[in-house]
């Protein structure tokens, strides 16, 4: 039994290792923005659209890969994701301008986000039934705890070697992991010829599952509120490092400890499901993430914040995405049982492409202030807030028009 349990922790170790591929390749280099921009004689706005660029390649990867791991197995689509971020990475470190950093951080992602996405798959290969929750649970805490740890790892390593060798250490984990994967991990699904990979087929599932009123809604509004951390991770090393000064090994601890606030609201909201529903949790979360927010954009308008009093109204403000993602994510699958697949992968691409989408407005409307930051966090808390209730008033609307015209056809 114990060498059965040391096994089952073995291969979460490697299946946690692939999830965590992503979220290190978007926290460690944060620190590195700065140096980055100075090197490639560019300016910061221009290298957070690397970042951007990494977030819409997880989002479109996310709908690649799915059908691939069904199709030819999780090991063939898994090898190639893995080699093509290797290449990318080195491709990173040995770049000499901003556009061609920005190209390789898109092949980056398409690579990495092969790792997340397999990793969800081997779970369901791999454990039996009742340890999947606790695998998944294991797998998650990894993937939570790495914008802990990241950062600060990624600015020591820049003060100290310079931010092209982040992209050198990533690619050297990397290949680790793959070694890893290549002589320890299981086969998991067979691969199975008789799925269709015509895009007629995919997109014909895909339409399906977006029909549905609850998925659009929560996934909708999920989404874009779930997209202000991106707001954060765009901005923060330009506001941390240039406008209020702290060095990079500063700014790595100021990360990990506002990674605390959604780590912390995640556990919490374990406790108040208990208590309250989904759909109560997410609206209250809503409501005081946008009044925190509006208090926030009113203090950087009128220079209200210091540096301690800024971090602890951006811890505040993000406790909220631990109580919003989660019960999301919940009510947007609910309604799917045979397509959950399809509902997961639609539902991650389109959050993590509205995190590039709002990474990339940050960059766009960068003033040399906190202003763009706080002001799209806000913005996203504020229209996830008027779709969730626009969105549930409409459904509401609909469900008792239809009570009343079946009630009518009987009577």
């Amino acid at each position: 039994m114990k060498s059965k349990n040391r096994y089952y922790f073995f291969i979460i170790l490697i299946l946690g290792s692939l999830a965590t591929i992503s979220p290190f390749s978007i926290d460690m280099y944060l620190p590195g923005f700065p140096a980055i921009a100075i090197d490639l004689h560019t300016s910061i706005d221009k290298v957070q659209l690397s970042l951007t660029s990494y977030l819409i390649g997880i989002a479109l990867g996310q709908l690649l890969y799915g059908p691939l791991l069904d199709r030819f197995g999780r090991k063939i689509p898994l090898y190639i994701g893995l080699i093509i971020y290797i290449l990318a990475s080195i491709g990173c470190a040995f770049t000499e301008s901003v556009n061609s950093l920005i190209a390789m951080r898109f092949l980056q992602a398409i690579g990495g986000c092969a790792g997340i996405v397999a990793a969800q798959a081997l779970v369901r290969d791999i454990f039996p039934v009742n340890k999947t929750a606790q695998a998944l649970s294991l797998i998650i805490l990894v993937i939570a705890v790495s914008p802990m740890v990241a950062p600060t790892l990624g600015a020591y390593t820049t003060a100290v070697f310079g931010w092209h060798s982040i992209f050198i250490i990533l690619a050297i984990i990397t290949l680790g992991i793959l070694i890893a994967v290549y002589f320890f991990l299981p086969t998991g699904k067979a691969p199975d010829p008789s799925m269709s990979l015509m895009p007629a087929a995919v997109i014909k599932n895909f339409y399906s599952v977006f029909r549905n009123s609850q998925f659009f809604i929560y996934t909708l509004a999920g989404g874009l509120a779930t997209a202000a951390p991106f707001a954060y991770i765009a901005g923060s090393s330009d506001v941390f490092m240039n406008i209020y000064g702290v060095s990079e090994k500063e700014y790595g601890w100021i990360f990990a400890f506002l990674a605390f606030a959604m780590i912390g609201s995640t556990q919490l909201n374990h406790f108040l499901l208990k208590k309250f529903k989904s759909e109560e949790i997410i609206k209250v979360a809503l409501f005081y993430q946008t009044i925190i927010g509006t208090l926030m954009v009113l203090g950087i308008y009128n220079n209200w914040f210091g540096l301690l009093s800024l971090i602890g109204m951006l811890f505040i403000f993000l406790t909220g995405q631990g109580l919003i993602g989660p019960n999301t994510a919940a009510l947007s699958l609910a309604p799917f049982s045979k397509q959950a697949g399809s509902a997961s992968a639609l539902m991650g691409s389109w959050r993590l492409g509205a995190g590039g989408i709002i990474s990339a407005l940050v960059s766009v409307l960068h003033n040399t202030t906190a202003m763009p930051m706080i002001a799209v966090m806000f913005g996203c808390a504020f229209i996830s807030l008027i779709i969730l209730l626009t969105g549930t008033k409409v459904v509401t609307h609909r469900e008792k028009k239809l009570v009343l015209q079946q009630k009518a056809v009987l009577g």
